[in-house]
């Protein structure tokens, strides 16, 4: 027999294929936390192995292996005012639901933004969301940047956010982005493949850098305006702010990007990006999902503003009634 469990712990008991792993991955998978939850928690002295105190965060566990760990216990978080979400639904079932953020919404809390975030807004709406990445990101499946607005999906069932991470993971879960690039842009379509990581000199800044993660992006112009380029993005990765950095990287930035590009009084105070196409396949009927979203206001007069001719609509995204 084993040495005992704590009241109010969660043993885990380390599978054969999971001997080697580190222990905040192993505690992650266990319990609905984020690997840095995990970490927290095997630091400050929360998580046993065999009985005894964990070491640290990294330290390599064996098959066989128990590990006790506190079960996470969910803080309330103060709600919005009811009926003034600012979200909108575009489509819900038992296994997930997906939203089209408004730019300026932080998706879930973090440094500087305890509360006020879309996991607020979705708990008010009526749960139960799913706890696979922890309490404080219940649902959320992948982000959007806080300035970008467009389609994301949220995972109501731990075996629903599972299935769609794996669609994530091997890119069948597609997302395409509206952008507009400051200066022209002279390939009808393009291709970039740079290493994304932490920028070294700014630390809320990513960078190309050989020290980072494989990246890749996809795109074609859609329009050429006089001083600025509308694209048509496709990602074949996930990296934070890859489409802000890889623009700038070829010399094209983002419109009205203040981290990648430049300000500017006459552009919206956020980046002139937008989530306009989420594709994937439902997790329960294996069904194919097609989801449009179309341009926000703020970007449909910068579009008019840059020189897109007056009265005419963007040539994508489609009209949402016409896409189907």
């Amino acid at each position: 027999m084993g040495p005992a469990v704590p009241e109010g712990a969660r043993l885990l008991v380390v599978a054969g294929d999971h001997d080697g792993w580190r222990l905040d991955r192993v505690v992650a998978q266990g319990l609905p936390t984020s690997r840095a939850g995990a970490a927290a928690l095997v630091r400050d002295g929360s998580v046993t192995v065999n009985g005894r105190p964990a070491g640290r965060p990294a330290d390599p566990v064996r098959a066989g292996d128990r590990v006790g760990c506190p079960l996470p216990v969910e803080v309330p978080v103060p709600l919005p005012p009811a009926g003034t979400t600012p979200l909108r639904i575009v489509h819900e079932d038992a296994a997930l639901a997906v939203i089209d953020k408004p730019a300026g919404l932080v998706v879930h809390p973090g440094a500087g933004h305890p509360s006020g975030t879309m996991v607020d807004w979705l708990r008010q709406h009526g749960g139960p969301w799913s706890q696979l990445g922890g309490p404080e990101r219940a649902g959320i499946v992948h982000r959007l940047d806080r300035g970008t607005s467009g389609l994301l999906v949220v995972a109501r069932t731990d075996s629903a956010h599972r299935q769609l991470q794996a669609q994530l993971a091997d890119r069948t879960l597609g997302r395409e982005y509206w952008a507009l690039a400051e200066g022209g842009v002279l390939e009808q379509e393009g291709r970039v493949e740079a290493a994304i990581g932490r920028d070294p000199a700014h630390p809320r800044r990513m960078a190309v850098t050989g020290q980072g993660r494989d990246a890749v992006t996809e795109f074609s112009v859609l329009e050429r305006l006089p001083r600025h380029t509308a694209l048509r993005v496709r990602l074949r990765s996930g990296r934070t702010h890859q489409i802000r950095v890889h623009l700038a990287y070829i010399g094209r930035p983002v419109a009205a990007d203040p981290l990648y590009g430049r300000r500017d009084p006459d552009l919206p105070d956020r980046p002139a990006l937008h989530a306009a196409h989420l594709a994937f396949r439902h997790p329960v009927s294996g069904a194919r999902c097609d989801f449009w979203s179309p341009l926000p206001p703020d970007l449909v007069a910068l579009r008019l503003r840059r020189g897109a001719p007056a009265g005419t609509a963007s040539p994508w995204p489609p009209d949402p009634a016409e896409a189907r």
